[in-house]
């Protein structure tokens, strides 16, 4: 019997789970899915936005592998801290397998970054998804007229849209009820998304960039002088080279250039408006240290694929600025890491110290290849690094354990949520929801999700600030994906 740790209930570790107890090489696989939060899933429940269903429903492909009689799953273990050190955990199982994600977002590094109403998009969609360690975050969004998204990947466009969305859209999703109430009362009529580069290197998938134009009561629209700066643009030769997304991707913002989408039925006083060849320089401060605006240098192409600052500039308004340009990789206490690569050292999954394989650790996901791909790309990146473990399988099977790796989680102070614990969660959402005359809404905070479980609240992980699941939707890393 070979008995494997999988930390992180995320995409990649599920996959990575899956394919253990699948694989035949190895007979009698047990495996341990452990999560420092009580509720599974990662970033399919706490990145993915909440009127993104479909993406959503993955859940379910996810809960058919972790119900499976070999797979266990226990929440509200935190790897790495004083009580499961990661060398501690090596000795309760044959092998570890880290899928621990991606979970600090990049900053500007430009002044005023400090400012009041200056938040980082992963805390936003840490809000707005439930996100318990989110739960004390405040974006006074009443306040705000407008909005400056920086970024131009599919978190941009994510937290572009649920600006821009009517409470009234989003009651009928998981939202929690206090972040639903705060969009409610948004005062927020303009969202500007700004990229650096040009349209043809927007990191946006089609269909997202496409909603953003059929919102109800919403006019979106791109600068047809800003569009024109891109070489690609207007050269048909060039744009037919594209990979087919920056192709349809021209085609949209072609089409809002001519006619921004509130020309037709549908458009209304709230507006999106994307722009292009923009670099943040200062954010600007404003009466009781809050944000006022966000002043941009105009760039041009440099001919190479990137740009070069031009010494124009351009102030744009703003009392609320998310930042989305990317995700880099947390340390975890007891690993090596690469600072630059923000990953974990490792060949083909298998964890490198001081350039040698570590019998028995392992990475996917994430922190094994950087914050890039789509949720499925974590599928054959999981499978390689499963791959290396039961080649290993050998070796490490034949290592006495002391015994069920649970007791001694117990015995070292953790409380450990079970599958038993995040079905009580489910149900307490589905209640919540009822009460408020909603479908199923997510608990958001640490106390309440503990009290669902069974479990004491006072016997929760440590929440941590500043960081969060890491990207949602399609997982797409770049520019905020």
């Amino acid at each position: 019997m070979l008995r494997v740790a999988v930390v992180g209930s995320g995409p990649s570790g599920v996959y990575a789970a899956q394919t253990l107890v699948q694989q035949r090489e190895v007979p009698g696989v047990l495996v341990d899915v452990l999560d420092r939060l009580p509720a599974p899933y990662g970033l399919v429940r706490y990145g993915v936005a909440p009127d993104h269903e479909k993406i959503k429903s993955l859940q379910g492909s996810l809960r058919t592998v972790l119900e499976d009689e070999r797979i266990r799953f226990l929440g509200n273990v935190e790897v790495g801290g004083a009580a499961l050190p990661a060398q501690r955990l090596l000795e309760l199982y044959h092998a570890v397998v880290y899928c621990v994600g991606a979970a600090r977002d990049r900053m500007l590094g430009i002044p005023g970054e400090e400012l009041a109403g200056v938040h980082s998009a992963t805390a936003f969609v840490s809000w707005y998804s439930g996100h318990p360690d989110a739960a004390a975050e405040a974006f006074g969004l009443p306040g705000v007229d407008a909005a400056v998204v920086v970024g131009a990947g599919n978190v941009a466009v994510d937290v572009t849209r649920i600006l821009a969305r009517g409470a009234a859209e989003l009651a009928p999703t998981d939202m929690p009820q206090p972040a639903l109430g705060a969009l409610a009362e948004s005062g927020v009529r303009r969202v500007s998304m700004v990229a650096r580069r040009g349209p043809s290197q927007g990191r946006f998938t089609t269909k997202e960039l496409r909603e953003l134009g059929t919102l109800p009561g919403v006019e979106a629209g791109a600068d047809p002088a800003e569009l024109a700066l891109d070489p690609v643009y207007a050269d048909p030769d060039a744009a037919a080279a594209l990979p087919a997304v920056a192709r349809r991707n021209l085609e949209v913002l072609r089409g809002w250039a001519d006619e921004p989408t509130g020309g037709r039925p549908g458009g209304g006083p709230r507006r999106i408006a994307l722009r292009f060849y923009l670099r943040p320089v200062e954010i600007l401060g404003g009466p009781g240290g809050r944000v006022a605006g966000v002043r941009f240098e105009r760039t041009a192409p440099d001919g190479h694929g990137g740009v070069t600052g031009t010494g124009v500039h351009e102030d744009v308004e703003a009392q609320l600025v998310l930042r989305s340009v990317g995700y880099r990789g947390v340390p975890l206490t007891g690993l090596p890491f690469d600072p630059a690569r923000g990953t974990v050292p490792h060949a083909a999954g298998r964890v490198l110290r001081a350039g040698r394989a570590s019998v028995g650790e392992y990475v996917a996901g994430w922190i094994k290849r950087g914050p890039t791909g789509v949720i499925g790309t974590n599928r054959p990146c999981a499978k390689e690094t499963v791959s290396s473990l039961l080649q290993d399988a050998g070796a490490l099977a034949r290592r006495e354990l002391p015994g069920d790796p649970l007791a001694a989680l117990r015995a070292a102070g953790l409380h450990p949520v079970e599958w038993p614990g995040w079905l009580a969660i489910e149900s307490a959402e589905e209640d919540l929801g009822r009460s408020l005359g909603r479908r199923t809404v997510k608990i958001p905070d640490w106390p309440g999700l503990l009290d669902a479980a069974g479990a004491d609240p006072a016997q929760a992980a440590p929440p941590r600030r500043g960081t969060g699941p890491g990207p949602g939707r399609s997982g797409q890393a770049s520019g905020g994906r």
